[in-house]
């Protein structure tokens, strides 16, 4: 069996389609994921107790299932409570959904690393919560969650590829066809790996770009 160079190049159209829908949901995805758990992470820190115990329960139900699992009940069993989503918009939603538990719990420990001093240290000179918060609390998780962030930001993209499960245009499901069409497994897959290898690696060295940048503004302010 020999590589289908021609066959791959006269694919590329829908491989690069479907590439875009797959970059698409997975910065979507992980952006609404951040902020989404971001205010999960908050409303748990600075709630009521109840609150917090509320919140718990749902974040520990999506990390202790499986992002395929939750994809199928969201898109196949959604239209038995009234919720009929198409493909794309259900894989959005279950992404959001599936990265706004896994960053909370981010944001949380994040939350916990803050010396108590640091925080006592802003109230001592009279900033309140929100200025504390502010100013003091998410410069310095930022760039103890950033490591962490990036990890996060990456396995939120080869979950991207459990979409195709459900017929999202993805890149995964597009090289299945090709496969499927043409019998070029071998072709399509390698491609498949390579892509993803590439995102990842972009993605990383976006996060060490950032970690050195914000490096420099930490010892500079210090």
């Amino acid at each position: 069996m020999t590589f289908d160079l021609d066959l791959i190049i006269s694919f590329l159209p829908d491989i690069l389609r479907a590439l875009g829908v797959t970059i698409l949901l997975w910065i979507v995805g992980s952006a609404l994921g951040i902020l989404v758990g971001f205010v999960i992470a908050v409303l748990r820190r600075y709630g009521p107790r109840g609150l917090d115990l509320a919140l718990l329960a749902p974040v520990e139900l999506i990390r202790g299932t499986p992002f395929l699992v939750q994809i199928f009940l969201l898109y196949y069993g959604g239209p038995f409570i009234g919720l009929s989503l198409d493909s794309v918009t259900a894989g959005l939603v279950g992404l959001t959904i599936y990265g706004a538990a896994y960053y909370s719990e981010l944001w949380r420990s994040g939350f916990n690393a803050i010396p108590r001093g640091h925080i006592e240290a802003a109230q001592c000179v009279g900033l309140n919560r929100r200025q504390t918060l502010k100013r003091i609390i998410l410069p310095e998780m930022t760039m103890l969650l950033l490591p962490s962030m990036v990890n996060m930001t990456i396995l939120m993209l080869k979950e991207t590829a459990i979409l195709s499960i459900i017929s999202v245009p993805e890149l995964t499901l597009a090289v299945s066809a090709l496969g499927t069409k043409y019998y070029a497994f071998v072709e399509g897959f390698a491609i498949l790996a390579l892509v993803y290898w590439a995102l990842v690696e972009a993605c990383s060295a976006m996060g060490r770009y950032a970690e050195r940048r914000l490096s420099k503004y930490r010892f500079a302010a210090t």
